[in-house]
């Protein structure tokens, strides 16, 4: 559904004069996919996770600490060979927060901790809220010409923060019917992710930005984004055995620290870049996302297989 949607913003992009409209909408819908996190994720797991602290605290260095000093290197060598927003949007990658569904899915068929990963991958999106975005005032921001001020802060309270505690607010009224609805609540949560997309892609085509991006240029940001993947779940996973981590708790922090969110991606994108650089700031997110979908079956497999055996 990603590739479509940028082969469907490439064929039919957003009219420069329709732009501010279609940000609107798009930001109506973040609104309401963020208090759709806040509706569904229960408080109790939070609580939950505390009890664990050493393990989440592990997860959340890993992915707010390690990943992005690994992006920092990935993305200086990929700048002496691509376009220098392709470069930038590799690093953005790497300061986002992990994955909540496929983390928890890959986790479970590789027999790691279950609920170590659900529980952590829900707090490194509840921490990304704020997380990614000072990371990006620290390592992105002046390369990109973008700056955090009070405008974007304002954002991103209202956008993210706001309706994410509105939805944990009203989770006693709501929260059993969320549980009911998942299937209908699923696919509004990617109908927000996929317009998101659409606009800061379909923005791009139509200001010629995206004109950089060469046949050349966009197999080579694969390859590195296929890189930077590789270098994540092996310093996962090494990190895993210097801290003397049990198995299953190893490979929750294999998958939880190496995947990346497009579900905060997208819509984080669409607060801190302007029109004219979110489709090209977004589309190593979006190669990084599907990457990691395609490596973590067999990786999964063989991690359980071993298991087995052992």
């Amino acid at each position: 559904m990603l590739f479509g949607t940028l082969v469907l913003a490439w064929i039919l992009p957003v009219p420069l004069n329709a732009v501010p409209l279609a940000q609107s909408i798009s930001f109506a819908g973040i609104f309401f996919l963020f208090f759709l996190h806040g509706l569904r994720l229960p408080r109790h797991e939070v609580a939950k996770a505390m009890k664990g602290w050493q393990l989440q605290g592990i997860m959340l260095a890993f992915t707010f600490i390690l990943m992005p000093l690994l992006g920092l290197g990935v993305s200086a060598i990929a700048a002496q060979f691509l376009p220098a927003a392709l470069a930038s949007g590799l690093l953005y990658t790497a300061i986002l927060p992990s994955t909540v569904q496929s983390a928890v899915s890959y986790s479970t068929l590789g027999k790691g901790n279950i609920a170590a990963s659900v529980i952590g991958s829900a707090l490194s999106n509840l921490s990304g809220i704020f997380a990614t975005p000072l990371l990006f005032a620290l390592l992105l921001g002046s390369a990109s010409g973008v700056v955090i001020g009070g405008d974007i802060v304002i954002k991103i309270i209202t956008m993210l923060l706001l309706p994410f505690v509105l939805g944990q607010a009203v989770q006693s009224w709501l929260g059993q019917w969320a549980a009911r609805q998942k299937k209908l609540l699923t696919i509004c949560d990617r109908g927000v992710i996929l317009l998101a997309v659409y606009v800061a892609f379909g923005a791009a085509v139509s200001s010629g930005s995206l004109e950089v991006i060469s046949i050349a240029s966009l197999a080579l940001l694969v390859l590195f984004a296929a890189i930077f993947l590789g270098i994540a779940f092996a310093a996962a996973w090494f990190a895993g055995g210097v801290l003397d981590l049990p198995r299953a708790d190893r490979i929750s922090l294999l998958f939880t620290g190496a995947h990346k969110s497009i579900a905060i991606g997208a819509p984080m994108a669409a607060l801190l870049f302007s029109p004219k650089i979110a489709g090209l700031m977004i589309l190593p997110t979006i190669l990084y996302h599907q990457l990691q979908l395609i490596a973590s079956v067999p990786l999964a497999k063989r991690l359980a297989a071993t298991q087995d055996d052992s």
